[in-house]
């Protein structure tokens, strides 16, 4: 899959970047549609303004479907076929994967979505990230729980590189605030045993720290059908309802769930244009993750345009749609960080699943 081809006034052949999203299951595949939609934009806009000296900006499209292995494949053939960078992906043990193959070929890449901090195992120069570390955005998520006055946490997870950090940024967080954090394992207990886990234990929040759309739909509409958790707060860090098809799957059960997403309380101008567009080509509200698209291309183009080379981040100073872009090197992380986005703590609004509630911001 490509981007359109070059426009024929062109100056030259079209400068090729490789694009990696989840587009097929089990992929997050409308999470992968929302940022492919972001990095086209972003091409257009390019090519729109003159591309790179006067060279189209071109897409290579590769469906990872969550599959690291596939990622790894697709990293080659696109080398092969001479893309100076890569960008995207969402799923960050997909990423991890791109990262590691791309340093080795000494290939730019821009991680637009994937937030695990060790995303790399040694120092990458050659790797940059857009999305803020997962250390520092659940650290907020854990800070909006205890301001909202939940301190003995459950989390329903699942084995994962990913739950697991995620579990333990939580627990560390929370237990040098007093709190607590008690897993409850997926693979050994179904939606029902969950529910009498969280009884038994009285803790006041349950985080799905699990597959979407399952197991955490039916987790979902377990917790809300028992009355021994009505009071009891569901919690999706990971993002899950902010996307389309949660309130399809799960109605008015799947609003007051705190997620993460990452962008400013309000946009400029460059965002709101940004949005408007998103929102038409997309047929409805833009995720975050498609800004996080959008300004993977600004970026690349502002870095090509410059004459570095795709992976000179430290030169970064781009306008983006949720804020000035800058790279730099970040204590615990090990590739070049934007530090950082900016953070928001949101829920679907019970009244009125289609609007959002900010409940926090860091």
């Amino acid at each position: 899959m490509t981007t359109p081809p070059p426009p024929p006034h062109s100056d030259g052949p079209s400068v090729r970047i490789g694009a990696l999203a989840p587009l097929t299951r089990p992929g997050w595949a409308e999470a992968g549609r929302h940022l492919l939609a972001g990095l086209e934009l972003g091409v257009r806009d390019v090519n729109a303004a003159g591309g790179i000296a006067g060279r189209p900006l071109e897409l290579l499209v590769r469906d990872t479907a969550a599959d690291p292995r596939r990622a790894e494949a697709a990293v080659d053939e696109l080398a092969a076929l001479g893309v100076v960078a890569l960008a995207g992906e969402y799923h960050s043990v997909v990423a991890r994967a791109v990262a590691a193959r791309a340093a080795g070929l000494g290939l730019p890449y821009l991680c637009s979505s994937a937030v695990l901090d060790a995303l790399t195992d040694e120092p990458a120069d050659r790797v940059a990230r857009l999305c803020p570390a997962q250390s520092h955005g659940w650290r907020i998520y854990a800070d909006h729980l205890l301001a909202a006055g939940h301190r003995d946490i459950a989390v329903a997870t699942q084995p994962s590189v990913y739950w697991a950090a995620g579990t333990r940024i939580l627990r560390e967080h929370l237990a040098a605030r007093g709190g607590t954090v008690a897993e409850l394992d997926l693979t050994a207990l179904d939606p029902a045993a969950v529910c009498d886990e969280l009884a038994r234990r009285g803790a006041t929040a349950v985080l799905l720290l699990a597959g979407h759309p399952e197991p955490a739909a039916s987790l979902v509409r377990a917790v809300r059908a028992d009355q021994r958790l009505a009071e009891v707060l569901i919690g999706a860090p990971a993002g899950q309802p902010e996307f389309a098809e949660w309130a399809a799957l799960l109605g008015a059960d799947g609003s007051g769930i705190p997620f993460l997403r990452y962008r400013p309380d309000e946009l400029d101008p460059l965002g709101a244009r940004v949005e408007a567009e998103l929102r038409e080509g997309l047929g409805g509200a833009p995720s975050f993750v498609a800004f996080e698209g959008y300004d993977t291309v600004a970026v690349l183009a502002d870095v090509l345009r410059s004459g570095g080379s795709s992976g000179a981040w430290s030169g970064v100073d781009v306008e983006g749609t949720r804020g000035r872009i800058r790279f730099s090197r970040v204590p615990g992380v090990s590739v070049w960080q934007w530090a950082w986005p900016p953070v928001q703590v949101v829920d679907r609004d019970p009244a009125d699943t289609g609007r959002f509630r900010v409940l926090h911001s860091g």
